[in-house]
C-alpha cells in the first residue's frame, strides 16, 4: 500500500508541478530515486504521465480562457503570458519543447490551447519535452551514463 502511496504522489506532484499552480515534482523524483526502493522506469513513468496530463490542462485552459486574461482572479500574470506568446509566435509548436523550462513553460503549454495548437502534435512535442526532463533527471540522480 505504501509503494503505491509513493506512486500516487509522484503522480499527484508532476500533474500539480505541469499546471499554473506553483508546485514541483523533481524533489519527489530524486527522493524516490534515492531511496531505491522503486522501479526508476516506472517512477519516470508515472511522473511524466502526471505532467503531461497537466500540460494537458492547460491546453484545455488557453482554448477558452483567452476571454478572461483581464481578469483580476486570471491564473498567470499578463507579463508571463505576453512572454508565452510571443515565444510561441517566434518558433510556434516547437516551443513546447520548451514546456518543461521553470517560469515559462507552463504558459507555454496555456498559449498553445490560446493559440490553438492541434491536439495530437501538442501531445507528442510534450511528452517529448516531459519524458525527457525526469530521464534526465533519474539520470543524473543515480549516475547513470
Amino acid at each position: 500500500m505504501a509503494d503505491l502511496l509513493a506512486y500516487l504522489g509522484l503522480f499527484a506532484s508532476a500533474l500539480g508541478a505541469a499546471t499554473i499552480m506553483p508546485m514541483q515534482s523533481e524533489a519527489v523524483l530524486v527522493g524516490l530515486v534515492v531511496s531505491e526502493k522503486f522501479s526508476t522506469f516506472w517512477l519516470i513513468l508515472v511522473a511524466s504521465l502526471g505532467n503531461v496530463l497537466g500540460a494537458f490542462a492547460n491546453w484545455l485552459l488557453g482554448r477558452g480562457i483567452e476571454r478572461f486574461r483581464d481578469r483580476p482572479w486570471f491564473p498567470i500574470k499578463p507579463a508571463a503570458l505576453e512572454r508565452a506568446q510571443a515565444w510561441y509566435q517566434r518558433f510556434g509548436k516547437w516551443s513546447l519543447l520548451g514546456s518543461w523550462l521553470p517560469v515559462v513553460g507552463d504558459p507555454i503549454t496555456l498559449v498553445a490551447g490560446v493559440l490553438r495548437e492541434p491536439l495530437p502534435t501538442f501531445l507528442a512535442l510534450v511528452t517529448i519535452t516531459k519524458v525527457g526532463r525526469y530521464l534526465g533527471l533519474a539520470v543524473a540522480t543515480t549516475g547513470l551514463t
